[in-house]
């Protein structure tokens, strides 16, 4: 069930290291406000700070109280207040309002601010401006990476996106690259860096910049190769619907920050637990990467080894009844637990799933991906409009259609987005216009180009030759890039044999065998090309930025050691389970281990949420 991996792949390198170095850092900042103090941090560094460094750790440390920051007065009693924040205007505004009521009070208190990953000139300014510059003392925490599992360390910067991408604020980017500087100095040097994308492009400038700037410490590699991807090389994949099982989990349970919450519907008790997924997990280990569709063959066959294993107590005599006792009976009671939730986590899964015309859904975005009936695509989504059975999932599907088929017809569009504001409010006319920017909700243009790339030649020309070259072009407007990058890749396999799901020949899996991830399959290919040869078609298609850089250590580039097949795939803008599961397919087939690093995991409702613009 579980895929077997190759015999000679490597081993992957501890990341544990990561967590030690953050929480040491933590508590020598904390450590530098002696005394009693009360702790106030954001919201969203709650679940990431409890991986690090948990209550009792904070509390040995001289933190008294901790409070979520909740933007009103605060009841605290401290003589020393302590902020953990993210570097936000909103929230550098209300602790100059706590302090500026203190000092109204009369109150006399020490304040300290810990800005993590790092802290923004705007932010020092405005405490400038409040005039209380001199009363704070500020501090960054360079906590930028955040090992989740084995193989995946997340920023935890879920508003990279965003900023990023739609408001083209590059501040995160800095963050990006230091990330991959720590990772560098740690597990490094690293003999190749592949990727696409502008943000990439700056992430690896950054680092390169700090490079040059610091010291080298010639050490043994542990991690080969990088490959730096942008999210908005690929939206089709995080649109797609998931079907493997963690992606899945994700998709219904929200998985955050590695753990999830059951509610009483999979507990079969009163209560909600959260439990931690990952490789610790070796029920959820096992069937983590798995298509849906095999999962309970593989629970209920793990049930009944697992009731083998209970009876072999009958039978026993006082000796071997103790040693059972000692050495099997706690392991199997937590793989019973264990058991039993993803049992439970797989009905509820169920449920939701055939309830929501699950696999009508499916069907028409394996048509999107093909480019078949779409006329019947188009009556399905109206249909998922009017009847309202998710705003961002009729908003999903008109992204997957708008990106497949190169932007919409000027009437569908037209129609499409009247029916869609007419069903869930007007005020999602700025989403609709972010949706446009990003490029993932547009209208087709009279005699519109195939590629940017034909537009600037358009331009470079006089009108007269730019008008005929549009001409020329205006019969192709209608084929888009996601197609032409599809046939050029393979994207989309042939569907006239039948695809056995459980026993996978590529990565199209991971979507029921419809659709090779375009992320995962640029990486495959550059790797098996060892660079962009051949591929300059396709990187054009994707608007370029394309690099690959060999490191200083060129000679050691021949030897074939463990650290030259592990490679680190960061993700700017967010990755899913889904592509993960790939990479790990990828990676046992190959015989290569991937690391994956990312702002932050994603899935369709996180990226469009990102985008709403509804709250006028």
């Amino acid at each position: 069930m579980a895929h077997s991996a190759r015999r000679d792949s490597p081993e992957i390198p501890d990341f544990s290291l990561l967590k030690r170095l953050a929480r040491d850092q933590l508590i020598y900042l904390l450590e530098q406000l002696p005394g009693k103090k009360d702790l106030f941090i954001e919201a969203d560094l709650m679940s990431p700070l409890d991986r690090i460094a948990n209550v009792s750790t904070l509390k040995q440390h001289e933190v008294d109280k901790l409070y979520k920051v909740e933007y009103k007065p605060i009841v605290s009693t401290s003589d020393q207040l302590c902020f953990l924040i993210r570097p936000r205007i909103k929230t550098v505004k209300w602790i100059c309002d706590v302090a500026n009521a203190d000092k109204a009070a009369r109150k006399i208190r020490r304040y300290k601010i810990i800005f993590t990953p790092q802290k923004f000139y705007a932010c020092e300014a405005l405490l400038e401006e409040q005039g209380i510059i001199g009363d704070v003392t500020t501090d960054e925490w360079a906590f930028s990476l955040l090992p989740l599992d084995d193989d995946i360390i997340s920023l935890e910067l879920p508003e990279f996106f965003r900023d990023n991408f739609l408001a083209g604020d590059q501040r995160w980017v800095r963050a990006a690259g230091s990330a991959l500087h720590l990772l560098h100095s740690l597990y490094g040097p690293f003999s190749k860096v592949y990727g696409i994308g502008r943000c990439s492009k700056m992430a690896y400038e950054s680092w390169r910049e700090q490079v040059e700037e610091g010291e080298q410490r010639p050490h043994q590699a542990e991690i080969g190769n990088v490959f730096l991807i942008d999210r908005d090389v690929d939206f089709v994949t995080p649109l797609c619907s998931q079907v493997v099982y963690e992606g899945l989990m994700d998709d219904i349970f929200r998985i955050k920050c590695g753990c999830v919450e059951f509610g009483p519907e999979v507990t079969s008790s009163d209560k909600s637990l959260k439990v931690m997924l990952n490789s610790q997990d070796k029920v959820f280990n096992e069937i983590r990467n798995e298509h849906f569709s095999n999962v309970f063959g593989f629970l209920s066959q793990k049930a009944r080894n697992l009731q083998t294993a209970y009876d072999k107590r009958r039978g026993m005599d006082i000796k071997q009844m103790k040693t059972f006792v000692s050495e099997e009976l706690k392991g199997l009671k937590q793989e019973h637990r264990l058991l039993s939730l993803h049992i439970g986590a797989s009905e509820s899964i169920m449920k939701k799933k055939t309830k929501q015309d699950f696999q009508e859904l499916l069907k028409t975005e394996h048509s999107l991906l093909e480019g078949f009936e779409i006329r019947e695509c188009i009556s399905f989504i109206e249909e998922h409009i009017n009847r309202q059975v998710s705003m961002i999932e009729s908003l999903r599907l008109l992204c997957l259609l708008s990106i497949t088929e190169n932007g919409l017809l000027p009437k569908d569009y037209r129609s499409l987005k009247a029916q869609y504001l007419q069903s869930y409010g007007v005020d999602h006319l700025l989403t609709f216009a972010n949706l446009r920017q990003l490029g993932l909700l547009v209208e087709q243009q009279p005699g519109e180009t195939l590629t940017v790339m034909e537009t600037k030649v358009g331009k470079l020309v006089n009108d007269k030759t730019a008008g005929k070259l549009t001409d020329a072009f205006s019969s192709l407007a209608k084929k888009s890039n996601f197609r032409a990058i599809s046939r050029k890749l393979n994207l989309v396999p042939k569907s006239d044999e039948e695809y056995d799901l459980r026993v996978p020949r590529d990565m199209a899996y991971i979507f029921s065998g419809a659709y090779v991830p375009l992320s995962c399959k640029l990486i495959e290919q550059v790797l098996e090309r060892d660079g962009w040869t051949g591929l300059e078609e396709v990187a054009r298609l994707l608007n370029g930025h394309e690099f690959a850089v060999t490191g200083s250590n060129g000679a050691d580039l021949k030897a074939k050691n463990d650290a030259q097949r592990i490679i680190l795939v960061m993700f700017l803008g967010g990755c899913t389970f889904s592509e993960i599961s790939a990479l790990r397919f990828l990676g046992r087939e190959r015989g290569y281990k991937f690391i994956v690093v990312t702002t932050a995991i994603t899935n369709s409702s996180r990226l469009l949420e990102a985008l709403l613009d509804n709250h006028v």
